[in-house]
């Protein structure tokens, strides 16, 4: 599973940094970003804003975007 955030969408609630801290980082700028080994991934748009979930998390990230009240939470599954 990997995870990103349209920061255009972003409320900046950080309801997602409550369900899920491992995976999700609000900035200074208000702004909830993803994060992998504990470093937020700022490529808004880009690749490089796509983070690896481990299997532990899987629930938890799933439950941060059913929540979100932004709806900027993409999950992407492979097979």
């Amino acid at each position: 599973m990997r995870v990103w955030i349209d920061q255009d969408l972003c409320t900046g609630d950080g309801l997602c940094v409550d369900h899920c801290p491992d995976v999700f980082v609000q900035l200074e700028d208000g702004i909830a970003y993803v994060a992998e080994r504990g470093e937020a991934l700022n490529d808004p748009g880009g690749a490089g804003s796509l983070a690896d979930v481990v299997v532990r998390d899987y629930a938890a990230v799933v439950q941060a975007a059913d929540v979100c009240p932004g709806e900027c939470i993409f999950i992407e599954i492979s097979e």
